[in-house]
């Protein structure tokens, strides 16, 4: 009997983010933001297509590569802009203070709205992944190519790590949006945080590799790398692309460590905005 107030609390707990995060499954699905990068994102599918058709010798591989960038590109966008219509500009129009009015944790708000969205993420990758799958398939036409991609598990792999390095994004972008007073600001650092954590780990390897003998580049550049990687996350790490378009299997130790430290960052952005969102004054 003792344990029953504790359950009950917890399952009320549970209601309440259940309730935010339908509330921004809701929203997101209704918000012309979503229908216009998800045209995007189908255009860009249309566009690996196409691309198929410019390599005389591969085009499953060049289709599926363009469309995988593709995919990411769509995605990445999608999540800034819940982000930026579901919190800040929420926080810009004072609709938040009806949500703030109801006697319950603002971390539920935050966290209902974190898993709202990538719910949403998460659907509009598996469609249009099914649509990538079907066009890779189409590429080429009956030309047969001598190494053949590998559509099945290796492939629903890398579009899982897909969604991990989105879901350390929007980790991001939310933090971002619970601070900032400028609705454009998560965007447009949401952005610039998804392009530098995906291109840190390649600059970083091709300086810590000798930058083909250019010392200058190296001893200018890689110090002030070595630093950022203790704030950045390396989300080139969660690409594993090589593994359906090469059957270049990935180490096992090594995607898990890229896991990890995807879960750990983006919980860390949590907390931080909850946090910051529990003490921020809106009145």
């Amino acid at each position: 009997m003792k344990n029953a107030p504790s359950g009950a609390f917890f399952i009320q707990r549970t209601e309440i983010v259940r309730t935010f995060f339908l509330n921004t499954w809701l929203s997101g699905l209704r918000s012309r933001s979503f229908r216009a990068v998800f045209i995007l994102g189908i255009l860009l599918i249309g566009v690996a297509f196409l691309a198929g058709f410019f390599s005389p010798r591969q085009p499953k591989t060049v289709a599926l590569d363009v469309g995988f960038s593709g995919l990411r590109f769509s995605l990445v966008l999608l999540c800034l802009f819940w982000v930026q219509e579901l919190v800040s500009k929420e926080i810009e129009r004072r609709t938040v203070f009806f949500t703030l009015t109801y006697p319950v944790p603002r971390s539920h708000y935050v966290l209902g709205r974190y898993l709202g969205i990538l719910a949403l993420a998460a659907v509009a990758l598996l469609i249009e992944g099914l649509l990538l799958w079907l066009v890779v398939l189409l590429a080429g036409g009956q030309y047969q190519q001598q190494f053949m991609v590998a559509l099945g598990l290796p492939y629903w792999v890398a579009l899982a790590g897909i969604w991990v390095d989105v879901a350390v994004v929007t980790a991001f972008a939310l933090w971002i949006a619970t601070l900032s007073t400028v609705p454009i600001l998560p965007l447009a650092l949401g952005a610039a945080f998804a392009i530098g954590g995906k291109s840190l780990g390649p600059v970083h390897d091709y300086l810590a590799q000798g930058a083909e003998g250019d010392k200058t580049l190296v001893t200018t550049y890689l110090p002030a790398l070595d630093a950022i990687q203790w704030v950045l996350p390396d989300l080139s790490r969660l690409d594993w692309r090589l593994w359906p378009m090469y059957a270049q299997t990935p180490n096992g130790s090594a995607m898990g460590w890229s896991v990890v430290m995807a879960a750990g960052y983006a919980a860390l952005m949590l907390f931080l905005a909850v946090r910051k969102f529990s003490r921020r004054e809106f009145f």
